[in-house]
């Protein structure tokens, strides 16, 4: 099923001027889930239902990364956008969409880097209108970049992860929000907006990918018993 993050995907393949080459990418791969085919996991995809919406901002080759996490947000909700960005043109998609009174837009980024009438650390209720996380898909360095040089963010509030909650969902041992992957603070957006459920697929199904791609790099045989892929097994159709 096409998706935002693959749909950026070929747009920004269609405008690569040469291969782009990532690592371990000259073997084979399934076009859906990016993993060898002997480890592919399209028929894991979570079925769940969100009332909250994502908003990836891409940098640049982000989308043709293999081991990108993005792909795993736009599969688990089903209200994903996807752009990729730019410091001198804005698409007009995302304006459109950011000024659409249904949604109450947050920028997910660490609140000691923004004044601090912005940052909030929960979802606020507002009436009308559902939560729709912004999320600077990139590395720290390139997110800074990204969030420095975006002007039209400045009027959204900020959604700073704090380290207790990142502690609650025992991801990795970090006390910034800045070192977990992408769909791990989608995640826990989720679980903030109360998509719990939601955001607890989302985390199995990282842990499913993260899994068998290690297992693909290491040659190591495929089990699907194992805690992670039983974790993820309820949210699917399986």
């Amino acid at each position: 099923m096409s998706h935002a993050v693959a749909r950026l995907r070929a747009e920004r393949l269609a405008r690569c001027v040469k291969p782009f080459i990532a690592r371990g990418s000259r073997s084979p791969r399934c076009p859906g889930c990016r993993l060898r085919p002997n480890y592919c996991m399209c028929a894991w995809r979570p079925q769940v239902e969100s009332h909250s919406a994502m908003c990836l901002l891409m940098f640049d080759t982000e989308p043709l990364k293999p081991s990108n996490t993005g792909w795993l947000i736009a599969e688990t909700v089903p209200q994903t956008w996807a752009f990729g960005w730019s410091r001198t043109s804005v698409d007009p998609a995302l304006l459109a969409l950011l000024d659409d009174p249904q949604w109450q837009p947050y920028v997910v980024f660490p609140g000691e880097y923004v004044a601090a009438e912005r940052v909030r650390d929960s979802v606020e209720p507002t009436t009308g209108k559902r939560p729709l996380f912004i999320l600077l898909d990139a590395t720290w360095t390139e997110a800074r970049k990204m969030f420095r040089k975006s002007p039209y963010l400045d009027r959204f509030p900020i959604l700073s992860l704090t380290p207790e909650q990142l502690s609650r969902y025992r991801l990795r041992r970090s006390t910034r929000g800045e070192h977990l992957c992408t769909a791990e603070v989608a995640a826990l957006c989720l679980g903030l907006a109360g998509d719990q459920r939601a955001g607890d697929a989302l985390d199995a199904y990282l842990d499913v990918f993260s899994e068998r791609y290690l297992e693909a790099k290491r040659q190591q045989p495929l089990d699907e018993q194992s805690p992670a892929h039983l974790a993820l097994r309820p949210f699917t159709a399986l």
